[in-house]
């Protein structure tokens, strides 16, 4: 059994393991508070691991982007490849919003599970003001350090290109830099194996944590919009491996073997950026041209949140279903074209979703205490979009590496 295999067996193990020590821990007879108290014990070691894959991201973002961008050459071929990579997440972005907004008034939760409302000025301890000019702004990074030091994955992409370029301008004289960023960011790789040895822990606290806490009764409390968003997520899941599947055939089940851990690591632990190191090796084994790899996944990772969309538009009209407002298709299309500029950028981990859609419904007269509804289970929705970003973020990789002829058998 290879390492790969034994690791990802691992975390199957501890995502079982995890599952039935929370259901024993919370059936065991503790108060609110006591459960609360080992949830947070559990919770400790899954945050040493995110910090640690946090502690990766920023250097590897900024070392990889920038030796890839260098070895494209010029402006034309980043032109080139940047281009053909935001048709593809703009289109997939598209799609995921469309597919959340057309099941919601399909299946119609909000309305169907009747449940207690929130009083309207309840504290939902998420706070957003996103405007337009915001995000715009914000774009832009004031300090290299201090995107770097709050992980602004964005901000370091704008950098990078800008770096990279320049680097690529000046020829042999950036010669040097690009041998010291290159080496880093292979240091920064090798460093990942190292930390990915504790995922297994990670995983197993991360669920025992949530299980502990919550139990099964949430789920079957939200039984019918859980089921509904993650049968959205399934055919949104068909929808991209249908499009890989046209590129490369039958490669696409290789692809698909080759990103379970990264997809096990994202589902278990609610968070797109965990799987981000690992999911740079595997596409570069896979066969995708490295500087390909180094350019678009940074991208995707601001750009390309499938799952993330498509739980914007669900969850958004979810809440206004509760509330009982009527959105006109006309409304509902201005909210899916809001998400669409507000949600780029947002920060593959737990929790950024609900930030976005609190500042999106605020604008459609949507009360943003209806976000109490979904706090409780959003830790199990997370899982799923998620895992649903590596898979999306996997697939238009390849597709950039297939269009530029860079994709290795």
């Amino acid at each position: 059994m290879t390492r790969s295999n034994r690791l990802t067996l691992f975390i199957l193990v501890a995502m079982g393991l995890g599952i039935l020590v929370g259901i024993l821990i919370h059936n065991a007879g503790y108060d609110e508070a006591e459960l609360g108290k080992i949830a947070k014990s559990f919770s400790i070691v899954t945050t040493i691991f995110l910090n640690l894959i946090k502690m990766i991201i920023a250097p590897l973002v900024l070392s990889t982007l920038i030796v890839g961008i260098a070895k494209l050459g010029d402006l034309k071929a980043v032109g080139r490849i940047g281009g053909k990579s935001l048709l593809w997440f703009i289109t997939a972005s598209l799609i995921s919003l469309t597919l959340g907004m057309f099941l919601v008034n399909a299946f119609d939760p909000g309305a169907r599970m009747h449940l207690p409302l929130p009083e309207e000025n309840a504290d939902t301890g998420i706070k957003s003001n996103i405007s337009l000019d915001t995000f715009i702004t914000h774009i832009f990074p004031t300090s290299v350090f201090q995107a770097l030091a709050s992980n602004e994955i964005l901000q370091i992409v704008v950098f990078s290109i800008f770096f990279g370029v320049a680097c690529a301008a000046i020829g042999e004289k950036g010669a040097p830099i690009i041998k010291a960023l290159d080496s880093v960011g292979h240091v920064m790789l090798k460093i990942t194996t190292y930390v990915m040895n504790f995922a297994p822990f990670a995983v197993f606290s991360a669920i025992a944590s949530v299980i502990t806490v919550k139990g099964w009764e949430v789920l079957v409390t939200y039984g019918i919009f859980m089921g509904e968003f993650y049968f959205g997520l399934l055919i949104l899941w068909v929808l991209m491996l249908a499009a890989g599947f046209l590129l490369i055939r039958k490669r696409i089940f290789i692809l698909l073997r080759r990103i379970k851990e990264p997809f096990l690591i994202a589902f278990s632990t609610a968070s797109s950026e965990a799987a981000y190191p690992k999911m740079i090796e595997e596409l570069e084994r896979f066969g995708c041209n490295n500087k390909i790899v180094s350019f678009v996944l940074p991208l995707g990772y601001s750009f390309n949140l499938d799952g993330s969309m498509m739980y914007m538009t669900f969850a958004s009209i979810f809440i206004a279903q509760c509330y009982g407002i009527d959105l006109t298709l006309s409304q509902e299309i201005a909210m899916l074209l809001t998400l669409m500029i507000t949600s780029k950028g947002i920060a593959g981990v737990p929790r950024a979703s609900l930030v976005v859609i609190a500042g999106t419904i605020a604008m459609f007269n949507i009360p943003q205490a209806g976000l109490v509804l979904l706090l409780g289970i959003d830790t199990f929705l997370d899982m799923g979009r998620s895992a649903t970003n590596v898979i999306g973020n996997a697939v238009a990789t390849v597709a950039v590496s297939k269009w530029e002829k860079a994709l290795e058998d």
